[in-house]
């Protein structure tokens, strides 16, 4: 059992001046070890993050999902902490479940703690959108499939990173197609992957994932190709199915020639 790991409780914000002030007061009874990215808010964010007992970090412009979590796990790294959770600021995840994160990171038997909105129901979880729930169940499935996994949500970004498992991982993407990425890696470098129940909570259904990706089909492709592109760079360490039929397609194919150019 880890008794006294260091964990950093990590959040990515974005214009949310409605919830800020709520959650960290919420989060800050679990923790006094607390960083927030602020991927350049252009509301009232930043004045009131000030108030707040928290580390802060300032993107001058919206860099993206990706490029966040990026960031928390190299302050992570470099201020010397055991463990990451990230969490969002929009009270859909419940800082009263960091308890249950803390209790995993004791067991210390996984390298990622991934948060689940579809391991078990309760009566007061919310319907997601239909096209979300589509997506990540069709998403969810390919991973699985592919990389020999049984996720049963790929998207929640309610996590807890072991930082010196993820040194491992060379993550570069920015966007919110940040998960296909990290769940290749993960496997690719042989993280330990566990999920636990979290309460399925939608504020706001209509919410912008921003220009085309507010597209079904569009997000649907991004995603899908991030994943494959992702797949088949890391190839020889993944299972053999990982890339089947990937070659087939567009990305697959640029890919795979490249790949092999690079052998010869």
């Amino acid at each position: 059992m880890l008794q006294c790991a260091k964990v950093l409780i990590g959040i990515p914000v974005y214009n949310e001046q409605r919830y800020v002030n709520d959650v960290l007061s919420k989060v800050l009874r679990y923790s006094n070890d607390v960083l927030v990215i602020d991927d350049g808010s252009t509301d009232e964010t930043p004045l009131r993050l000030a108030q707040q007992s928290v580390e802060v970090i300032r993107h001058a412009e919206n860099r993206g999902y990706g490029r966040s979590m990026q960031d928390m796990l190299r302050w992570a790294k470099f201020d010397g902490f055991d463990w990451l959770i990230t969490m969002d600021c929009d009270e859909q995840h419940e800082p009263e479940a960091i308890p249950e994160f803390l209790q995993e990171i004791r067991d210390n038997k996984a390298d990622v703690i991934s948060g689940s909105r579809y391991l078990s129901n309760t009566p007061l979880d919310d319907a997601p959108p239909k096209d979300r729930r589509i997506i990540n169940a069709q998403i969810t499935d390919e991973i699985n499939a592919r990389l020999d996994l049984a996720l049963t949500d790929s998207f929640c970004g309610f996590k807890a990173y072991r930082i010196e498992a993820c040194e491992k991982l060379t993550l570069d993407v920015d966007g919110y197609d940040f998960p296909m990425q990290f769940w290749v890696q993960a496997v690719a470098n042989g993280l330990r992957i566990q999920e636990i129940p979290v309460r399925l909570i939608y504020n706001d259904p209509k919410r912008s994932f921003g220009g085309p990706l507010d597209n079904p089909t569009s997000r649907i492709d991004h995603y899908r190709r991030t994943m494959h592109e992702e797949i088949i760079r890391c190839s020889t360490n993944l299972p053999t199915d990982a890339v089947k039929g990937l070659c087939e397609t567009t990305v697959g194919a640029v890919w795979c020639k490249a790949l092999c150019n690079q052998a010869t």
